[in-house]
């Protein structure tokens, strides 16, 4: 396919969200699993939630914008997935894990809030008000589990994984 059009590229980039949110969904459950703290745990199932919703604003973008069905795998996300999946692999399970977990999980997170923050400029651009609002929303909630995240590392796992050794 060969983009020619900013419309298109914006459009291209919404399918490419879709696959990063359906990536991302499988993946949190399996971070949720793996996570030995019961916080990180429940911040990972909401996170899924969130993720599922998001995904699904993003396929009512899809549908509002009558964009076909291709499928644009976000081969970055791939890649940040792996990652995570070689880490909770090669990590001692505690603590440690958890620091890799949430480590993991801010890359995502920051991947995302460049992704999102990048088509709610796009949308509003090209005066796609609505779109970019949902878009700044998911934005918002994406900073949000960031913050958390980072709370969670700081105040919890962190500590307890340099006291465990």
């Amino acid at each position: 396919m060969h983009i020619d059009r900013f419309r298109e590229m914006y459009v291209a980039e919404l399918q490419e969200a879709r696959s990063v949110e359906a990536m991302l969904a499988a993946a949190l459950g399996k971070m949720a699993e793996a996570a030995s703290d019961e916080e990180l745990r429940k911040a990972f199932r909401t996170h899924r939630e969130e993720t599922v919703a998001h995904g699904a604003q993003v396929e009512t973008i899809l549908k509002r914008l009558k964009a076909g069905p291709l499928e644009h795998k976000d081969q970055a996300m791939q890649s940040i997935v792996r990652e995570a999946e070689k880490m909770m692999g090669i990590t001692e399970p505690g603590p440690l894990r958890d620091a890799a977990l949430i480590a993991s999980a801010q890359r995502v997170e920051h991947y995302e809030i460049a992704l999102y923050g990048t088509l709610a400029t796009y949308a509003s651009s090209l005066g796609l008000e609505e779109d970019a609002r949902q878009l700044g929303d998911i934005l918002e909630d994406e900073k949000a589990t960031d913050e958390e995240l980072s709370d969670i590392a700081e105040g919890i796992v962190n500590p307890s994984a340099i006291e465990a050794g």
